[in-house]
């Protein structure tokens, strides 16, 4: 295996208007940079592109301009190249939004646009490494939903004493790809992946308007200053998840991103000293792109409810699903705010060791829920644009698209094409005990 990167400013200019949380957010003050962080992969036979980008999310338009751009410099399939969005909620507003296209900020994504083509033009020395893996539990999210027993969810942002009482479902995993140099073992390149939105940083009054990259930039901070590597945060399905410390000030989402980070590092330390059971033994490279359509909800069909430009007069909707794999792990890019219910589901139904999520990958079509969501309510259910079904069939296409993608890299017995552990001896993972004592 063979890396490159790059890591590129793409801080805009304090007066901006930011994303996430109404129409006169305009920043006052920049706390910390945002970044476009990218990682090119080389195994001898494929290339994949990772670029993960300190913003709360781009339009699927200009994702796939984007994107080709940077597959033509490359030389490689579309699907060869994944964007994400770490969706800080202090960046400047990259989406089109239904009912104020205007608030979109041309200029910067023309500048953001350049940033990156020269980025990738400028692309190299390759390096030699090794490719591991980790993955751990880290306390450091929450569901945001309250859901009561006839089945109707409160928004807990808004009723904060029901925040102990809250029972929605959490992905707490904390995943880590990292690459070590062949001859010192160090780590020379990072990826985190983690589900909650990045608004620990955003307190009321000056807290909601510093230019800001959150917690995931905090990670990367943490990471980078204590092994020397580079680093990248790749937010997984974060759509009713929050950070423990939700909208209390840059200590809070410093101590998340810390806390993230040294889970992180004892993963690195874990993983080097147990290369036998995270060494990524054969790192080929996989990547796809398939689509799925489904209604649109009868609000959105019939012009009750607005539509982002791209989207009017639409009844129905065809979104992407991408996954690039390294070897047996795999990240699946998905359209929007995926409800972590959604992306347990993917990981549960994966054939790869080990699957992240990707948010905001391929569009930002807001809000992929479940189907009761849309029984129970609640702000990401009233936000969904698509019929029930569209989470299920997110799901299905993401799912069968990694077992095609898995079957392609690694053959199976065709007889039973699933990795298979029926003969496999249970291990005792306790210390062996004397039997006399």
């Amino acid at each position: 295996m063979k890396i490159a990167w790059f890591k590129k400013n793409i801080s805009p200019e304090v007066g901006a208007f930011l994303a996430g949380y109404g129409l006169d957010y305009r920043s006052k003050e920049k706390l910390d940079d945002l970044y476009a962080s990218g990682l090119c992969m080389d195994d001898g036979q494929e290339k994949v592109l990772l670029i993960s980008f300190d913003l709360l999310g781009l339009d699927e338009w200009y994702i796939k301009d984007l994107r080709q751009k940077c597959a033509e410099l490359l030389d490689v399939p579309v699907s060869a190249v994944m964007f994400s969005c770490t969706h800080t909620h202090t960046g400047p507003e990259t989406r089109t939004l239904a009912a104020a296209p205007q608030q979109l900020n041309k200029p910067y994504l023309e500048e953001l646009q350049k940033i990156v083509l020269q980025a990738v033009r400028e692309l190299g020395p390759f390096q030699e490494c090794r490719a591991r893996f980790y993955a751990s539990l880290c306390d450091e999210n929450r569901n945001r939903r309250y859901t009561s027993g006839d089945n109707h969810a409160s928004f807990t942002p808004h009723r904060r004493e029901f925040v102990n009482a809250r029972n929605g479902i959490t992905d707490q995993e904390l995943g880590v790809l990292w690459f070590a140099d062949p001859q010192s073992g160090d780590p020379i390149y990072v990826v985190g992946n983690y589900a909650a939105h990045p608004l620990a940083g955003h307190s009321p009054g000056i807290g909601g308007k510093r230019i800001s990259a959150d917690f995931p930039g905090a990670f990367c901070q943490y990471v980078s200053r204590n092994t020397g590597a580079e680093t990248m945060f790749v937010s997984g399905a974060a759509g009713d998840l929050v950070p423990i410390e939700d909208e209390l000030g840059d200590e809070a989402f410093r101590a998340v991103g810390i806390s993230l980070g040294k889970e992180a590092i004892g993963g690195i330390v874990d993983s080097h000293r147990n290369p036998a059971r995270f060494a990524i033994t054969d790192p080929k490279l996989g990547h796809a792109i398939s689509t799925f359509t489904v209604p649109l909800r009868k609000a959105y069909r019939t012009g009750v409810k607005p539509l982002p430009l791209p989207y009017e007069g639409q009844k129905d909707v065809t979104l992407e699903i991408q996954t690039i794999s390294i070897g047996d792990i795999a990240f699946v890019g998905v359209p929007g705010e995926l409800c972590t219910e959604l992306g347990l589901e993917i990981k549960w139904h994966s054939p790869f060791r080990k699957t992240f999520i990707a948010y905001c990958a391929t569009a930002y079509f807001s809000y992929l829920c479940p189907a009761n969501f849309l029984v129970s309510g609640g702000y990401e259910a009233g936000s969904q644009r698509f019929s029930a079904r569209g989470g299920l069939q997110l799901v299905n296409t993401a799912v069968e698209q990694l077992f095609d993608l898995h079957e392609k890299l690694f053959p199976s017995d065709p007889d039973d094409p699933y990795p298979d552990n029926n003969f496999t001896p249970l291990v005792n993972i306790l210390p062996n005990r004397n039997p006399s004592k």
